[in-house]
């Protein structure tokens, strides 16, 4: 087996996506985390455009690294939450690297015994089209129901928000 670039550069895209998961699962700081996951979904944007899928790597990047990133933060900013930081123990440590170790084995596994068959793929035609095809002809009521769904979880976020302010108000009176 010869060592390509883009083998040297899959293994970084993968350990950089794993590390930016794992920083997320043992950081406290709620700020912080979301910078990991930022830190995974430009990873796995990486990724996809190494599999030759430029449009869904601009949509991973456009959608999870900033519109998710940013209903995250609203969300935090616009909730009350107590900022106390816990230290992780070690136990909890041990834990996530059993985990972690097990999910990478699990998935060395199942990707080593996979067999995809040898049919070949054009994997640059028509890519964005396709896609097109098939959100807004195949897919287009869930497509639009998860539209309504992130809308109706940015108005609770911002009812909750507003219950809170009340309610602090009517304990100070």
């Amino acid at each position: 087996m010869s060592i390509s670039g883009e083998f040297i550069a899959f293994i970084g895209l993968a350990l950089a996506a794993i590390a930016g998961g794992v920083l997320m699962l043992n950081l406290t700081k709620v700020v912080h985390m979301v910078v990991a996951l930022v830190f995974t979904f430009i990873s796995i944007a990486g990724i996809y455009v190494m599999l030759s899928a430029e449009f869904v790597a601009f949509v991973q990047i456009l959608i999870y690294s900033g519109a998710i990133t940013i209903i995250m933060l609203f969300g935090i900013m616009l909730t009350r939450h107590n900022d106390e930081t816990e230290t992780a123990g070690l136990l909890r440590k041990i834990l996530v690297g059993l985990g972690v170790l097990g999910f990478a084995g699990l998935m060395y596994f199942g990707v080593y015994n996979l067999d995809l068959g040898s049919g070949a793929a054009d994997l640059h035609v028509d890519n964005t089209e396709q896609i097109g095809l098939a959100i807004y002809a195949k897919y287009v009521i869930p497509f639009e129901l998860t539209s309504v769904l992130l809308l109706v979880a940015l108005v609770g976020a911002i009812i909750l928000a507003k219950r809170d302010d009340v309610e602090e108000e009517a304990t100070k009176e």
